[in-house]
């Protein structure tokens, strides 16, 4: 199960709005430096393109991801994580309810 408390953070109060606020994602930074983003999913299919490796943890909620290239859609639900490469993208997509996450970046 993915961490879901964190001691001894910063915390940037500007929101990171995507797709018209029906992703929305707050960022933390861990005491040694390390950032990470909790945020919410509504219902919806979205495009995410990453920079760096990210591991996106879901903590509440179900959905459906495809990493990169792939053309087969993965189920996740609440306590899986699943990897994306740097320099690539996943769809994303929610069918009802709200999916929570946290993306841990590096």
């Amino acid at each position: 199960m993915t961490e879901t408390k964190f001691d001894k953070v910063s915390v940037v109060a500007k929101a990171n709005v995507y797709f018209d606020g029906k992703v929305v994602s707050h960022t933390i930074v861990l005491a040694g430096g390390a950032k990470k983003s909790l945020g919410l999913i509504y219902p919806g299919t979205y495009t995410f393109n990453t920079g760096a490796p990210e591991t996106m943890a879901i903590t509440v909620g179900e959905c459906r991801v495809r990493v990169g290239d792939e053309t087969a859609w993965r189920a996740y639900t609440a306590g899986i994580a699943f990897n994306v490469p740097g320099h690539s993208k996943f769809d994303i997509t929610v069918e009802t309810g709200i999916v929570e996450y946290i993306c841990s970046f590096g």
